[in-house]
């Protein structure tokens, strides 16, 4: 059986992290969202909102941290992994945001591939602001659809996962893989 990267995106308040989190009880192979990870290091410097501060930096430190989990995907034993977003994300933020990229960006768009790619739609009932999500319901549903736009222009069929429970939601993400 071949590899399977399969990427899980959607706007921000999607039930993404849930769905990894849960898949990882599950025992599956997953990778998380590093952005928050990156949002964190970045206030410890005293850099309150990297990403609304410093854009391109921002993005050049999620692009370095996503190729190293698509490599460490690639590379790990299962033959399914799930990933919390991928490399086009970065590209759909910065099209949100009006912002310009160096070429790297779309050739590392290009370059790592992902098997499947699901994308999770606005769902208000659910969505929710946080110290790291600063963006409103009305931008969630604007940066869904860059995402899809993207990830469409890298040659990618999403498939769009229902509204459910968590479960429900999981069940169908893995009947699309069987």
């Amino acid at each position: 059986m071949k590899k399977e990267l399969i990427v899980i995106t959607g706007g921000p308040g999607t039930g993404k992290t849930t769905i990894i989190d849960a898949l990882i009880e599950q025992g599956y192979a997953c990778f998380p969202e590093i952005s928050r990870q990156i949002t964190l290091e970045a206030k410890k410097q005293g850099i309150e909102q990297l990403f609304l501060e410093k854009p391109l930096l921002f993005s050049e430190l999620l692009l370095e941290g996503r190729k190293k989990q698509h490599l460490q995907a690639s590379q790990d034993q299962a033959e399914i992994v799930f990933l919390d977003r991928g490399i086009p994300d970065i590209l759909a933020y910065m099209h949100y945001i009006g912002d310009s990229y160096p070429s790297f960006f779309d050739q590392a768009s290009k370059e790592h591939n992902y098997s499947k790619v699901f994308v999770l739609p606005p769902w208000e009932d659910i969505y929710e602001s946080d110290e790291a999500r600063y963006e409103n319901f009305e931008q969630a549903k604007l940066i869904y659809n860059h995402l899809k736009e993207t990830y469409q222009i890298y040659g990618y069929n999403l498939i769009e996962v229902p509204q459910g429970t968590v479960e429900e939601r999981i069940q169908f993400i893995l009947k699309q893989l069987a």
